[in-house]
């Protein structure tokens, strides 16, 4: 896929020269968003002729894909690397999530890139995590062989219930608050509660209330939006 995308420099300058218009197009990406991102302004903070962008790729689009794909790239790589010494999966986890968490705040374009892809190129969006658990499912289904993980769970939806977490953990605490010191606080709640320490299993359960039936009458949409009635506006 990845020859398909960008043409390989073979020379060391070259290969620099495509490792400037890629951190270029990292940072207006990040700054603009792909679709306010322009070639031009891409290659003048490279500091490369715009002649030069085609001699890579094929346009913009091929650029984004191949940007795409470093970043799932570095991140597996980068966490492979972190959790290689782990001797269990839960040793995996602790290592895995501090090491993302400290990545995510060296690498903050990498949540524009890919989340980006929601709006670029749907399927894009959906292959990157569908691949990314398929990677991350192989190594729980190795953990559930060695008795590690209970035989009934399902290691596709952990896999997603996991990623979800690192997903908005990193976007928390890399992107919006950016504090390091709060790391390991981070990481023991973690793993508190995907070890099961979260919720009481002997607390009180009360019905649910304000249930509202539909008229049968009323319109149907795809999506529905109601504005709740004791919503304040003025807060």
């Amino acid at each position: 896929m990845q020859e398909e995308l960008v043409n390989m420099p073979r020379t060391k300058r070259g290969r620099a020269t495509l490792n400037n218009i890629l951190s270029a197009a990292a940072q207006v990406i990040y700054e603009k968003g792909y679709h306010a991102a322009s070639i031009n302004e891409i290659t003048s903070l490279a500091g490369v002729a715009s002649g030069t962008f085609y001699l890579y790729f094929d346009g913009k689009y091929n650029l984004y894909k191949y940007l795409l794909l470093q970043c799932s790239h570095k991140i597996r790589k980068y966490l492979s690397r972190a959790i290689k010494d782990c001797e269990t999966r839960l040793e995996a986890e602790r290592v895995g999530m501090r090491a993302w968490l400290k990545f995510t705040m060296e690498n903050q374009y990498m949540y524009h890139i890919i989340w980006e892809s929601m709006y670029v190129d749907y399927h894009l969006f959906q292959e990157y995590y569908e691949t990314f658990c398929s990677a991350y499912k192989q190594g729980l289904d190795k953990a559930k062989s060695n008795g590690e993980i209970y035989q009934d769970i399902d290691t596709e939806v952990l896999a997603y219930t996991l990623m979800g977490a690192s997903n908005f953990l990193g976007l928390n605490w890399g992107l919006f608050q950016q504090d390091s010191s709060a790391i390991d606080h981070v990481v023991d709640q973690f793993m508190k509660i995907i070890e099961g320490q979260a919720f009481r299993a002997d607390s009180q359960i009360s019905e649910p209330t304000g249930v509202v039936r539909r008229s049968k009458t009323e319109p149907k949409f795809r999506f529905r939006i109601d504005i709740d009635d004791d919503d304040n506006y003025d807060e």
